[in-house]
């Protein structure tokens, strides 16, 4: 490997940790933002202009905050947890292409994409989200309390339960493509049109999945307030709780890559055009 390379990995793995951990801070903001609305609250207000930077003063305090392990938890597997939650959902992004080629250094071509280019990269995706699920058991078993313990058998049963579902709806879009490789799906869309419109029931059928994949509501489960207080995080504060919580949010986000890959064309703005068009359209739209 050239320290080309070397320097373009390093700096795709920058901007696409980054981008998750922005898109997470504001997705959890906007959550705030419209449950306060929904209830007729003001919500977060008082950190910057109308709350932007209250997902900023979230990690400060959480950072701030001490670490408390229950006494009887299993102390090295009560912090492995949250680091595989998190490695998982971080290298989820490494196979999801959220660029075509932008910039040719020394004869390769560079986009934002780590390793967009792999002919199995849809069981790569789903084998990544699959072992995402021991990092939430592990938190609940090692925590030595019912309440999370419970919360991460729901999670693995879930997410065991409904992997099926998101493995039929994905077969008809393989079958159309006629490959597994990301870049392939997305250029077989660029090419035609996008998947939605060919496959509109796998497309649902992979947006219910998905939010049972993410324990969102209506599948919210494992984090059942009323029945198990918090779910497997019960027994964490601090960073570890934080990074918990930027897993889900990671995990939401990466759903919603890959459904947009799958079904939405990826990056292809606009169907039956490809980039270079609306490129060159963009100078008339100026006033």
């Amino acid at each position: 490997m050239s320290l080309t390379n070397l320097i373009v990995i390093l700096v795709q793995a920058g901007i696409l940790v980054n981008m998750m951990l922005m898109a997470a801070a504001y997705m959890v903001l906007a959550e705030r933002k419209i449950a306060a609305w929904i209830q007729n609250r003001v919500g977060p207000n008082r950190v910057g202009p109308w709350g932007l930077f209250q997902s900023f003063a979230d990690v400060f305090k959480l950072y701030i905050k001490e670490d408390v392990v229950p006494a009887a938890a299993d102390y090295k597997f009560h912090a492995l947890a949250p680091v595989i939650a998190i490695g998982v959902a971080v290298t989820t992004y490494a196979i999801i292409p959220f660029s075509g080629p932008l910039i040719e250094l020394d004869g390769v071509k560079y986009g934002l994409a780590m390793a967009p280019n792999m002919n199995i990269g849809i069981l790569a995706v789903l084998a990544m989200t699959s072992v995402g699920v021991y990092g939430v058991a592990l938190a609940g078993w090692s925590s030595n309390n019912k309440y999370s313990l419970m919360g991460g058998l729901r999670s693995a049963a879930q997410m065991i339960s409904y992997e099926l579902s998101m493995g039929l709806a994905i077969i008809g879009v393989v079958l159309i493509a006629g490959s597994l490789n990301l870049l392939e799906i997305i250029q077989v869309q660029t090419d035609g049109m996008w998947f939605i419109f060919l496959q509109p029931v796998g497309f649902i059928l992979f947006l219910i999945t998905a939010l049972a994949e993410t324990n969102r509501a209506p599948f919210d489960l494992p984090e059942a307030e009323p029945e198990l207080v918090g779910g497997y995080h019960t027994e964490y504060s601090g960073m570890k709780f934080g990074l918990l919580y930027l897993a889900e949010y990671a995990n939401i986000l990466a759903s919603s890559a890959i459904m947009a890959t799958l079904y939405l064309g990826g990056w292809d703005i606009i169907p039956f055009l490809d980039d270079s068009t609306i490129l060159g359209l963009a100078p008339f739209s100026l006033p």
